[in-house]
């Protein structure tokens, strides 16, 4: 054997494992721009309208695939063109109203208990409205209600102030910062009582 063969094979070596480094790095980037654009997304939350459950800074994480329902937090493009984020709380079809004897929203005839749940302390929606949301689209509302644009800032609109679901860009499941805030988000129980 004479030494330019001895030094060959480690220079091959050497070439590979430079190209195969590359594959993987330009494979991840790319796994990561895919589940950005298809599948996950990070946000911040910019002002007060979701308090309790989202504090100005916090961070969620949204899933975009899948379908939204009543009592999910979603991030949407907003009225403004803006993203936004609220939670659902009518879809296509169903009619919303404020409000009861003990100033609670009805959603199909069925008051939702969101004190207890989500709904910002001693808060209440405000105004009285009644709404039926056109199919295909979402009334939703803030959970700090005395201090959120949400639908019912919009009423006056083509659409009574409901956004459409293709405008969804995703459903918040988790909370990851500040870290001491860590959680996953569910839909409240409440929501199952509505038909």
């Amino acid at each position: 054997m004479t030494v330019a063969e001895e030094t060959d094979p480690p220079a091959k070596k050497k070439r590979s494992s430079f190209r195969e480094t590359l594959l993987f790095t330009a494979g991840g980037v790319l796994v990561a721009v895919l589940v950005h654009l298809f599948v996950m997304q990070s946000f911040y939350i910019p002002s007060e309208s979701m308090e309790n459950t989202l504090l100005v800074n916090d961070r969620v994480v949204v899933f975009k695939l899948g379908g939204v329902d009543r009592g999910d937090i979603v991030v949407f493009k907003g009225w403004d063109g803006e993203d936004t984020i609220k939670r659902v709380i009518g879809k296509g079809g169903d009619t919303v109203k404020c409000c009861d004897a003990q100033r609670r929203i009805t959603v199909n005839g069925v008051p939702i208990q969101e004190e207890d749940n989500y709904l910002y302390p001693g808060d209440y929606p405000g105004k009285n409205f009644e709404v039926k949301v056109p199919a295909g689209r979402l009334w939703l509302m803030g959970d700090h209600r005395t201090n959120s644009m949400d639908s019912r800032s919009f009423m006056e609109d083509e659409h009574n102030g409901t956004i459409a679901e293709s405008d969804v860009i995703g459903t918040a499941f988790a909370r990851y910062w500040p870290f001491s805030r860590l959680a996953f988000f569910s839909r409240p129980e409440t929501f199952s009582k509505i038909p």
